[in-house]
C-alpha cells in the first residue's frame, strides 16, 4: 500500500500520460499475477487487490484532474484567443483592411456579439461594391441566426449583385463608365477610397463623375473615375496608372483661381479615381450652340481668364493638352471660370477605341499635335483660339465630313472667315483670332499672358461693331 501510494504521489504525476498509462497497467498486472500464483502454487493469501485497487483509483483520479484542469485552461485560453481574434478584427475593420479583418472574424466562434461586428463588415464590402465577399460573410453568419435583422434579404441582394456587378463599374453591358451605384439605389453610400459616394453627376468618354463626401472633415467633392484597365492592355496598364498618379500629382500642385483645386487621387479595384472641388454651373458646351452663345464680350473674358490660368500651368511645366469648353466650367451668375482635367489627357492620347481611333474628336487639336509632335504650351492655346471661336459664331473654324478631312483642313488650310459668319465682329477680333490659329506655333501667341493681353488688347474698343445710324439722338423735355 506504501509503495502504490509513493509511485501515486510522487512518480505519476511526473509523467506524461501514455508512459503513466503503461506503467500503471503493469503493476497492476503484476499484482494481480502474484496474487494468483501465490494462491495456486504456495497456498499463500497476500491482500494484494487492495493495493490494486488504491492503483487503479489513484490513476483514475489523477488522469480525471489532469483533463479538468486542462479543459478548463483550453476553454480559457480558446476565449482569449477568440477575443484577441475579434480585437484584431475590428482593428483590420477600422484600417480598412477588409480582407484581414474578414480572415481574424472567422476564428471567432459566433455569437450574438460578433454578429454585429460580421453585419458591419458585410456592409463594408457592400460599400467598396466588393459583394462576392459580403455574400460570403452574410452566409457564414446564415448559418447561426438566419433570422438576424434584414440578414436574409441582404444576402439575397449580395448574391444577386456579386453575379451582375462587375468590380470597376462595368455592367453586363460592358460600359466603360457604367455606374458603380445601385440600379434602383439599394448600395447604400459605396466608398471610393475614403470617400463616401452621394450619387453620380455625370459621365465622360471614360468613366463617371461623382458627387462624394469625405466623412472625416466633411468636404463635399466631385470624383471622376478612369476605368483605366477596360482602355488599356494588361502590359501597359501598369506604366499607364503610374503615368496617371504622376500627372495627377503634377496637376495637384497648381494653384490658381481659375485653374480647379485636386485634393486627392487614389485606385479602388480597377478604377482610378481624382477627388477634386466641386463647381456650380457646368461646361461651355451649351454656350457654344449658335442659339444660345454668351454676350461676346463675356465670351472674350472667359477666354482670357483661361489664356492667364493656362499661361500660369505653362510656366510650372504643365501642358494641359486637350483644352475645349468641355474642359471649361463656367457658372453665370458668379462668372467663375475654372479649367479642369490637366493631364488626363496624356493618358487618353495613346488610349484607343476597338477601332483603333483616338478617343474624343481632333476639332481642337493643333497641327502639331495631330502630327504626333512635342506638345507644348503654344499648342494649348491654339486649342483656346479654336474654342473662342466656336464661342463667337456656335461653329468650329475647321469641319470635314470625315475624321481624315477634318484632321486635313486643321493641319493644311485656313479657318472657314469669321467675318462671313458675324460681320459685325471688329477687325481687332478677326485679326486676333487668325494669328491665334495660325500652323505655325512661332507666328501665334508664344505665352498665356501675351495671349490674354493680345485679346483684351484687340477687344478693348468691343467685340461687335456698331452700325452707323444705329444710336438715335432722344429730346429730353425738363
Amino acid at each position: 500500500m506504501l509503495l502504490v501510494a509513493a509511485y501515486l504521489v510522487a512518480i505519476l504525476p511526473r509523467l506524461a500520460a501514455g508512459p503513466a498509462a503503461g506503467i500503471t497497467g503493469g503493476i497492476l498486472v503484476t499484482l494481480i499475477v502474484t496474487h494468483y500464483v501465490l494462491m495456486t502454487s504456495q497456498a499463500m493469501w497476500l491482500q494484494l487487490m487492495f493495493p490494486g485497487t488504491l492503483l487503479l483509483v489513484g490513476h483514475v483520479a489523477l488522469v480525471t484532474k489532469r483533463f479538468i484542469v486542462t479543459e478548463r485552461a483550453k476553454v480559457k485560453s480558446d476565449e482569449t484567443s477568440a477575443e484577441s481574434n475579434r480585437m484584431l478584427g475590428l482593428a483590420y475593420q477600422g484600417q480598412g483592411q477588409l480582407d484581414m479583418a474578414w480572415d481574424k472574424f472567422r476564428q471567432v466562434p459566433l455569437s450574438e456579439a460578433l454578429m454585429e461586428n460580421l453585419y458591419n463588415l458585410a456592409l463594408d464590402f457592400e460599400r467598396k461594391r466588393q459583394f462576392n465577399k459580403a455574400e460570403a460573410v452574410f452566409r457564414h453568419m446564415h448559418g447561426f441566426a438566419p433570422k438576424f435583422r434584414d440578414l436574409e434579404q441582404r444576402l439575397s441582394r449580395a448574391k444577386q449583385m456579386s453575379e451582375t456587378v462587375m468590380l470597376g463599374g462595368a455592367g453586363a453591358s460592358g460600359r466603360t463608365n457604367a455606374s458603380i451605384l445601385g440600379q434602383d439605389g439599394t448600395v447604400e453610400k459605396p466608398m471610393l477610397g475614403r470617400y463616401e459616394v452621394l450619387k453620380e453627376l455625370g459621365k465622360g468618354a471614360m468613366g463617371v463623375v461623382y458627387l462624394g463626401k469625405d466623412p472625416k472633415i466633411g468636404r463635399v467633392v466631385a470624383i471622376k473615375t478612369m476605368a483605366l484597365s477596360q482602355e488599356f492592355e494588361a502590359d501597359e496598364l501598369t506604366e499607364v496608372k503610374e503615368r496617371f498618379f504622376r500627372e495627377a500629382q503634377t496637376a495637384g500642385r497648381l494653384s490658381h483661381p481659375n485653374i480647379v483645386t485636386i485634393y486627392d487621387t487614389g485606385e479602388e479595384h480597377d478604377l482610378c479615381y481624382i477627388a477634386m472641388e466641386l463647381l456650380k454651373g457646368g461646361d461651355l458646351v451649351p454656350f457654344c450652340k449658335p442659339a444660345s452663345l454668351l454676350d461676346p464680350n463675356r465670351a472674350v473674358s472667359v477666354v482670357a481668364r483661361c489664356a492667364e490660368a493656362l499661361g500660369y500651368a505653362h510656366l510650372q511645366g504643365v501642358v494641359h493638352r486637350d483644352v475645349k469648353p468641355a474642359n471649361i466650367m463656367y457658372h453665370p451668375d458668379t462668372d467663375t471660370v475654372k479649367l479642369t482635367d490637366f493631364g488626363i489627357a496624356r493618358l487618353t492620347d495613346s488610349s484607343k477605341t476597338r477601332t483603333g481611333m483616338v478617343l474624343g474628336t481632333p476639332s481642337y487639336m493643333s497641327p502639331e499635335q495631330l502630327a504626333g509632335m512635342k506638345i507644348e504650351g503654344r499648342s494649348d492655346l491654339f486649342s483656346l483660339g479654336v474654342s473662342l471661336y466656336q464661342m463667337l459664331t456656335g461653329r468650329l473654324p475647321f469641319e470635314g465630313e470625315s475624321m481624315a478631312q477634318l484632321m486635313f483642313k486643321i493641319a493644311n488650310e485656313a479657318p472657314t472667315d469669321i467675318s462671313t459668319l458675324r460681320p459685325e465682329l471688329t477687325p481687332g477680333i478677326v485679326g486676333f483670332l487668325a494669328r491665334a490659329l495660325a500652323k505655325n506655333p512661332d507666328e501665334r501667341f508664344q505665352s498665356g499672358e501675351e495671349f490674354a493681353q493680345a485679346l483684351r488688347a484687340a477687344t478693348m474698343a468691343g467685340v461687335v461693331s456698331v452700325p452707323t445710324g444705329g444710336v438715335k439722338s432722344v429730346d429730353i423735355e425738363i
